[in-house]
């Protein structure tokens, strides 16, 4: 062999699972996947199915001692990648049982070759691949043959080029005795435990041979659309044909172009604005006027032809209280995101930004609020969340997001002051003092990293379509 061979990836048209796959799944690759009933497996399956069969790329699903295929496929067709068009034509499935009972391997195997020769697919599918040893005759005889009828059949899959995909409701630890992960080519894992009486699905890609696949667990969900992968990651590849400025605006080697807070007195305060490409919390009281100050943000913004996203998670929204905000919603300006799951992690927040990010094109997020967000995310991810939001910066800042955190604080005398502040790049104080018997809202900027900033403590008022700064104290 004198060049050097490139595996092409498949995509398997599950949201997330490429980025875990390095891209997706090698053709012509051997891969089984695994997990405990109900985990997801059979879903998994069909997703990638549907995603890849075409008229030109053929598929064939075996059904062995699962599910009969009228069954499931009554099931499976309540997912929206379903297509009943491709059944028949692109997709053929097939029932082995009679065949695995009178015959046992060499039946299954002879049937399998068959259909392969008649109807010619390159995808493959076996589910499930552990009943054809359990249901065999001879337990004893079947163990020990096992591995001779993998190899066969897989030589003929090679010979091919199938890309195949085996099912098995297989526990981690028998992977280590099984010969069909000598062969295997990759193996992915899915499982569901009950953390803090709800239900956590997820993902692990145990093996996959020749790409830089991500190791470790991933949370994963099953909606109407199928499964969705929420990996953990530091920072997403930028899609192609986007062009973004630097991770981080302190690096850059010029001045960094500054984004205008909708209020003329603060952005003098920051020098002339917030630098692009930054992360920024505000901080303060319930009544300070956070909330104003981030429309504010997004509405300077949609003036210069910029789109925005608002994540809520409070009610935020109601006419009689945010006018404006709905306003720029409803012109198009900004796109909302609210989540109200209650097993809620970063990770899947993360994923539903960047894909608003990537839809839209949005410059500018607000996220209202932090305090609220930590109440929103599952208990059993709490104790990480100056790293999960750590995680969720690097990825915004990787497509050139400036991001606008409020949080709020419990008193007046608090200073809004976390463990968490050092990965962010500017602080924005919002509080209250009573002078002559009279409440006067205060705002200063602690924290502006890589950048004059003013040390002043200045008067404001808050109108409906922002704030309005006064004299320093």
């Amino acid at each position: 062999m004198t060049n050097k061979v490139t595996l092409e990836k498949l995509p398997t048209g599950v949201p997330g699972l490429d980025a875990l796959l390095d891209g997706g799944v090698a053709r012509y690759s051997f891969n089984v996947i695994t997990g405990a009933p109900g985990s997801g497996k059979t879903t998994l399956a069909h997703q990638i199915m549907f995603a890849l069969a075409n008229p030109g790329r053929k598929a064939l699903f075996f059904t062995v001692m699962g599910e009969p295929p009228l069954k499931m496929l009554r099931y499976q067709q309540q997912y929206s990648f379903f297509d009943l068009g491709k059944v028949g034509s692109s997709i053929r499935y097939l029932n082995l049982a009679d065949d695995l009972q009178r015959e046992g391997f060499d039946g299954v195997l002879e049937r399998i070759l068959k259909e392969v020769r008649d109807f010619g697919p390159e995808l493959i599918f076996v589910d499930s691949f552990k009943s054809v040893v359990q249901a065999t005759k001879d337990i004893v005889q079947s163990t020990a043959s096992l591995q001779y009828f993998v190899q066969r059949l897989g030589v003929h899959l090679a010979t091919w080029q199938a890309t195949t995909f085996l099912l098995g409701e297989y526990a981690e630890a028998a992977q280590e005795e099984n010969p069909i992960f000598t062969v295997a080519d990759g193996i992915i894992h899915l499982s569901q435990t009950f953390e803090q009486d709800e239900m956590v699905r997820k993902i692990s890609v145990v093996k996959m041979r020749g790409t830089a696949h991500l190791t470790g667990l991933h949370r994963f969900r099953i909606t109407g659309d199928g499964l969705h992968v929420f990996p953990r990651l530091l920072g997403r590849a930028v899609p192609s044909g986007r062009v973004m400025p630097v991770t981080s605006f302190a690096a850059s080697s010029g001045a960094p172009r500054r984004l205008s807070t909708g209020c003329a007195g603060l952005d003098s305060m920051l020098d002339g604005g917030l630098p692009a490409n930054c992360s920024a919390v505000v901080t303060g009281p319930p009544g300070a006027g956070k909330t104003v100050l981030g429309v504010s943000f997004l509405n300077a913004g949609a003036g210069n032809g910029e789109h925005g996203i608002i994540v809520s998670f409070e009610h935020i929204l109601s006419p009689s209280f945010n006018t404006p905000l709905k306003a720029l919603i409803d012109q198009g300006s900004v796109t909302e995101i609210v989540l109200t799951s209650l097993d809620l992690s970063v990770e899947e927040l993360v994923g539903a930004m960047l894909d608003a990010v990537e839809r839209t094109g949005a410059t500018r997020i607000v996220i209202d609020s932090l305090s609220a967000l930590e109440l929103a995310i599952a208990p059993q991810y709490r104790p990480h969340m100056f790293e999960s939001l750590y995680r969720m910066l690097s990825h915004l800042h990787a497509r050139g997001v400036t991001v606008m955190m409020i949080r709020h604080i419990a008193s007046m005398s608090d200073t809004g002051f976390t463990q968490g502040d050092f990965i962010v790049d500017a602080i924005i104080s919002m509080r209250y003092t009573e002078i002559n018997h009279k409440l006067i809202k205060l705002i200063s900027v602690p924290k502006l990293r890589g950048s004059r900033h003013s040390d002043e403590v200045r008067r404001f008022k808050t109108l409906e379509n922002g704030i309005e700064l006064g004299d320093p104290i």
